[in-house]
């Protein structure tokens, strides 16, 4: 899971997202496994150990919904990838849903907050290759089901 507590106060205060107040908040992370770990070390560190720690933490981030997508082995999917010419697919992909950007960013400013974005980020430092996981908050809109 990706860490959402700001480094710093002023940092907090910084974002200014242009967003309907009120709305669901989904944050999506791109997860690329540090160079050491095999797939399935790194998919056994992410659910075992990592996702117990958000699990932990949840209440005091604000995070009302955690999903881990674990991919498949990269055999289950290349003429799919191939077809559409894309790069090298992430290890999974964490989707968090919390009930707004202003209850995100008030539950990541609390104590509590900071304390569990900073454990978070430690962890996620020994198993996901950070510089090459993107992550990014959106507004979902679900289309079908």
């Amino acid at each position: 899971m990706p860490s959402i507590g700001y480094r710093t106060a002023e940092a907090a205060r910084a974002v200014r997202v242009p967003l309907r107040r009120g709305v669901v908040i989904q944050l999506v992370f791109c997860l690329t496994r540090r160079p050491h770990l095999t797939r399935e070390a790194f998919l056994h560190r992410w659910l075992d150990v990592h996702g117990p720690l958000v699990r932990e933490h949840a209440a005091a981030l604000g995070i009302r919904r955690y999903a881990q997508v674990h991919t498949l082995p990269p055999g289950a999917f290349a003429r799919l990838a191939a077809s559409r010419g894309g790069p090298v697919a992430y290890d999974g992909v964490a989707e968090l849903w919390f009930e707004s950007i202003e209850a995100m960013q008030a539950a990541a400013a609390t104590p509590e907050g900071r304390r569990a974005g900073r454990a978070l980020l430690e962890d996620e430092r020994e198993f996901i290759e950070l510089k090459s996981s993107p992550i990014w908050l959106g507004e979902p809109h679900v289309l079908v089901g």
